[in-house]
């Protein structure tokens, strides 16, 4: 056995290891609904074993003789070559492993391993045992949806709550519960019944198992608890509306749950049941209502009844109750124990309802759904259903991809790349201005980086090549085309190096061994000189091109036109 200081060792590093393996557990970016809730439940079970070791480690802090003893033993020996207890403790370890030849060291490795480690699927027969899938129906799919079937039909076979709902309208009133108690529109009669209370109970009870297998590291229980703290503060102060226990009149001859009875016809009457009217548990005469006991005080039965028992002087069998001791306090309590019961049941379901708002709508949206499929459709989705869902990628850690990662390109001047995919270098970067600006109007003021300027070396003429591309190709492209024809001017050649509005309206340049951004000279206007020719080119084309109408006769295309609209032709 380890000393107590090696156990609260071993208990810190596994402590700090399984903290750093649930970090790089909840850091993996799960691309499914179902990888997310595989990777929450391993961590649940992390957390599980965090809290067990630290309990260890709370225990074996407390016990201060334990670790005082071990302190002395390893605290330095009175005589400097004694080593007795060296050797000792050596002898155990080599006489446990001479024992156990074939047991693993590295347990604890083994178990976090399997906690964080992805599924291997090289092995095209791999087939992975999902144990989180066997804790949801069909109905559920993975803890999507929520399965109320079975409560649905609880909540119909109660009494007088109505109306039966279909499934949508009862998942409706569960839906309610965010705007208040849920079932809180059901009478008295329906809500204070036993079975109102089985069918909330068992409500409640799925409701948690279904919240804690879809929400593992949300701490359910504590949440239920102060929901229970918070209802037995308003029970206490007779806050929880509707919830109130009928309480009838309580007579003066009688308890009020057991009905009005008259003793002197009691007494005289034994055991033997009239009209209905005998209680045989009690041994009473009661009635049910105060008229008919009136009409019973005036009846010469109770007259002569009344006049045998005070000449015999007999007491009454109990003038405030029962005469024996009787079930029915023994029953109020256990119905007010029964609605308190019930109301609890209500809050806490309540309470779990607000938190799967998101979960019933989805439900919801799902029956709709399948109400609208055909039957061939919802075959072919349960065929869908069964067959196995594709496996992820599976992460290739190749020596190949290692050397492509740690050759990764470190470019922090964020450099164009040059003809071999290398950022070209910093200065032939400065060489071409290739960090300056330039705007083109036309393109509604865009920037493009850099231009190209022609070179005689290999390398200088290579790269450029690829960085010219962005200026000089971009008068070819539709963003600079579009602004072209909002200026009613053609995308020609004529325009080409031209990036100012005003020199592409009022302004050309002439050849010139410096570009057009650089250099522009106020000669004649290209936009008019083109529109003049332009101009010129139609009405050439109008009156030297001739047409011929079905009887011979040639007319320039003008004057065809012309007579054609006039119908003359």
């Amino acid at each position: 056995m380890d000393s107590i200081v090696e156990q609260q060792r071993q208990n810190h590093e596994e402590l700090e290891r399984f903290e750093r393996g649930i970090y790089s557990l909840l850091s993996r970016n799960q691309p499914t609904h179902d990888l997310t809730l595989q990777t929450e439940h391993k961590a649940a079970q992390i957390l599980d074993r965090i809290q067990s070791r630290a309990l260890t480690l709370n225990s074996l802090y407390q016990d201060e003789d334990a670790r005082k003893l071990e302190l002395d033993l390893l605290s330095a020996p009175a005589q400097q070559n004694d080593l007795s207890e060296f050797y000792s403790r050596l002898v155990k370890i080599q006489e446990h492993h001479a024992k156990y030849p074939d047991s693993v060291p590295g347990g604890f490795d083994l178990e976090l391993a399997a906690l964080l480690d992805e599924p291997n699927q090289e092995d095209e027969d791999y087939e992975e045992e999902d144990p989180i899938s066997l804790l949801f129906s069909g109905e559920e799919a993975y803890g999507k949806y929520v399965d109320l079937y079975a409560n649905h039909t609880a909540y119909s076979n109660l009494k007088n709550i109505g109306k039966r709902p279909g499934y949508l309208q009862y998942l409706d009133l569960l839906l309610a519960a965010q705007h208040g108690p849920v079932h809180s529109d059901l009478p008295k009669d329906a809500r204070f019944s036993k079975d109102f209370e089985t069918y909330i109970q068992n409500l409640h009870a799925y409701l948690l198992s279904f919240a804690k297998r879809t929400r593992p590291l949300v701490d359910i229980h504590t949440e239920q608890q102060a929901a229970e703290v918070e209802f037995n503060k308003k029970w206490e102060a007779e806050e929880v509306v509707d919830w109130e226990e009928s309480k009838p009149q309580a007579q003066a001859n009688g308890n009020g749950s057991t009905g009005i009875w008259c003793a002197p016809c009691t007494y005289l009457l034994c055991s033997i049941p009239i009209a209905g009217i005998f209680n045989l548990d009690t041994g009473q005469k009661q009635y049910s209502k105060q008229t008919v006991y009136d009409a019973h005080i005036t009846s010469k039965k109770h007259i002569k009844a009344a006049a045998k028992h005070d000449a015999s002087g007999a007491p009454p069998p109990n003038p405030n109750g029962p005469s024996t001791p009787i079930t029915a306090p023994a029953t109020r309590s256990s119905a007010g124990s029964r609605i308190r019961n019930a109301a609890k049941l209500t809050h806490l379901t309540t309470a779990l309802l607000v938190t799967l708002i998101s979960t019933i709508n989805d439900t919801k949206s799902n029956v709709e759904r399948r109400f609208s499929l055909t039957a061939r459709e919802r075959e072919q989705e349960l065929l869908d259903q069964a067959k196995p869902p594709p496996p992820p990628p599976a992460a290739t850690n190749g020596p190949e991809e290692e050397e492509e990662e740690e050759e990764r390109i470190y470019n922090p001047l964020k450099l164009p790349l040059g003809w071999d995919g290398k950022p070209i270098p910093y200065w032939l970067y400065k060489l071409h201005g290739l960090g300056v600006e330039y705007r083109c109007e036309i393109c509604s003021d865009h920037v493009y980086m850099g231009r190209y300027v022609s070179s005689n070396w290999d390398y200088v003429r290579k790269s450029c090549l690829l960085l010219r591309k962005n200026f000089d190709r971009h008068f070819q492209e539709s963003r600079h085309a579009f602004g072209m024809r909002a200026l009613g001017l053609p995308n020609t050649k004529h325009f080409h190096e031209i990036t100012r509005i005003e020199d592409a309206l009022s302004r050309t340049w002439t050849h010139h061994p410096l570009p057009a951004l650089y250099c522009s000279q106020a000669h004649s206007s290209v936009a008019e000189k083109l529109k003049q020719e332009g101009r010129h080119e139609i009405f050439e084309q109008e009156t030297m091109e001739e047409l011929e109408d079905d009887e011979g006769n040639v007319y320039n295309r003008k004057t065809y036109e012309d007579l054609k609209k006039q119908g003359i032709i």
